[in-house]
Parts: structure tokens; sequence; C-alpha cells
């Protein structure tokens, strides 16, 4: 059996207790330039790390495995469950699938592509959809990394997978009354990194008061869309909105009653029957969920239809957007199946004349 090898170590000079007079006496010297502590130091360490295997010991017999320590995060808010926050800090700045076998990221600074909010949106519910787990290290098939900064690089369609403290070199800083779907809410701790920093999609405010809106972000177990209260359930001053320098500043209309884009004819977006901006009436039909929706509520409030929302117009068609837009028909004096409350190309077209 070999011999082990032990260190010896010198306890700090500059104490003058009994304890350290002793070993000055009795130990040799350790190498110029090292850092000592004092011998109680060591103590405490030996014990710890006693205790601690004693623990993992006595949880091994009993059948189990010892648990490892907790991820660091930020402090729940009050009243706020747990499981709303991150628990997890990202990954560094890299390329896409990795640094394994592909070539360097692009430098910071390099132009951008231009990509309009409808197409992030779509992005970011592609993950939403897919339920990509949240990961610092892992990549998914389009080679973004799976934590909340691979995925606004990922929704932003980026060159490379950036992290909280380079997102902001490739948007600029607009205030929370400019916010439209496609923003993002980002919180980098610059003093450490590791703890709290996080990054939102933001997907439209859920009602007029804008105290809350919808939030698409990577974060354990999986990617999820929440309403979460402005600007995030913890560190909430921290978080500030940035806006893509790449957005397709011809798609993003004027900010509605719900802090949504608007999109009145002839502005870019889809065309059904011959009208610009209007999606299709499947977009209107119970169960439906997206932006356009709130579109149309905000249009709604803004016409003098929007008596029927009790929280104001959001991404989720329900009764109150049927009755607003059949109201709206009413008023162009149609009558039976010509104002059923689903809007059509024709009441698109004057809703947003």
């Amino acid at each position: 059996m070999e011999t082990p090898v032990f260190e010896e170590i010198e306890p700090a000079s500059d104490c003058d207790c009994v304890g350290c007079r002793h070993w000055r006496r009795v130990l040799p010297h350790a190498p110029a330039g090292r850092a000592l502590a004092h011998p109680a130091a060591y103590r405490s360490l030996v014990v710890a790390t006693v205790a601690a295997s004693a623990t993992a010991v006595s949880a091994l017999g009993a059948g189990g495995a010892a648990a490892l320590p907790a991820a660091a995060h930020a402090a729940h808010r009050p009243g706020v469950p747990a499981g709303d926050e991150p628990g997890t800090p990202q990954g560094p700045r890299a390329p896409l699938h990795g640094s394994v076998g592909r070539p360097a990221a692009p430098p910071a600074g390099a132009e951008l592509a231009g990509i309009t909010r409808t197409e992030i949106i779509d992005r970011a519910r592609s993950w939403v959809a897919a339920k990509v787990p949240y990961s610092m290290t892992a990549y998914w098939s389009d080679g973004y990394r799976q934590d909340c900064s691979g995925f606004v690089s990922m929704a932003w369609k980026l060159p490379a997978n950036e992290w909280t403290g380079s997102l902001g070199t490739v948007a600029d800083r607009i205030t929370k009354e400019e916010l439209q779907p496609g923003d993002i809410l980002l919180f980098h701790n610059a003093s450490d990194p590791q703890k709290g920093s996080h990054v939102v999609i933001f997907g439209g405010w859920t009602d007029g008061t804008r105290t809350a809106y919808t939030a698409y972000e990577q974060t354990p177990p999986h990617t999820r869309k929440l309403d979460t209260p402005y600007a995030y359930w913890s560190n909430s001053a921290q978080y500030l909105p940035y806006r893509y320098k790449g957005v397709a500043a011809g798609g993003a209309g004027k900010a509605g009653a719900a802090g949504t884009e608007e999109a009145p004819p002839g502005a870019a977006g889809p065309a059904s029957h011959g009208v610009a901006g209007y999606p299709g009436r499947a977009m209107f039909r119970p169960g439906a969920d997206n932006p356009y929706v709130t579109r149309l509520g905000g249009q709604l409030v803004r016409k003098g239809f929007g008596t029927y929302y009790t929280r104001g117009p959001g991404p989720r068609w329900g009764e109150a957007d049927r009755r607003g837009v059949r109201a709206f028909q009413r008023a162009q004096g149609w009558r039976g199946g010509a104002a059923d409350g689903y809007p059509g190309p024709e009441t698109w077209r004057r809703l947003f004349s």
C-alpha cells in the first residue's frame, strides 16, 4: 500500500494566541507566498467535513442518495408560489450548437438580421409548444442554448447564443409605455451575474391597467407562457425593457390600449381576403389564444366598443370580445348572421380604418 502524502500547514504568523504560538514551535514553515488561515479555521473545516460525510453515509444507509445543495436563486416575493421565478443562471455567450466542432460566434455588434414581431412571438411559442427542457449547457435542435438568454437569442433569430450581459448590445433601452410584443424585460446582475440574472419576452399586456403581462420565458423545468406581474415576480425594479435593434419597424404600428401592436390596413402583416392585417377567421374562435385577439380588443376599446371587458382585452378569445364585435357590427347597420360577433374581413377593415 502506498504511503499517503500529507501537506503540512503553517498557522497564521500574526496571531499571538496560545495555539498559534504552540504550532509555530512544532510545525515546519510552509512554502512562501501561501495564504494561511487560523488553525481554528482548519479545525472547523475538518469538523464540518466529517459532519457532512456522516450525513451522506446516513442517507445512503437509509436507501437514498445524499441530497445535493439547492441551486441559488433570488428570494420569492411575498405571496408568490415557488416555481414562478428561475432557479439557475444562464450560460455564457456561445456559437450556435455550442463550441465543439462549430465556428466561433460572430463578433458582438455584427450586422443584425431583420425580423417581425409576429415572427418573434411565433418562434417563442414553438419552444413553449415543444416544452424545451431548461439547461445551461444543452442546445436544442435549432442550435440555441436551452436557458433564458438562449431562448431570447432564438426568438430574435440571433447568429449566436447571447447571455444577459450581452443582450443589451443588440437592443435599445425603451420605456414601459413603449413595450410591444417581442420586446424583452432584462435583469443582469452585473455585480454577481450568477445570482438573479434573467430575461423574459414581453407578449402583451393582460389588461388596460398595465400591471401584468404575458411573459414567454425559459425557466425550469421547461419553456412556459405565463401571465406575470410587471416587471417580474422578484427583483421587479431591476428588470429593464429593451427592444431588439433588428425588429422590423413597419410591423409595429401604434401601441394599443393593451400595449400591443396595431396593424391598420396597409401595414405589414397577414392579408386574408384581400384585407391587409386581417389574419383570418380561425384566429377568432372559441379557444383561440393569439396576439390578434389582443389587437382586436384594443381597437374595440379605442372605437368605444370595449364596455364588455372587465379586465381589458387579452390574447384569449372570450365572450367579451364577441359581444364587443357584435356591437360594432350592429353599429354598421348589420343584422342577423352579419352581426354574429365574429370578425370577418369587412369587419376588420372597417374597425381598423
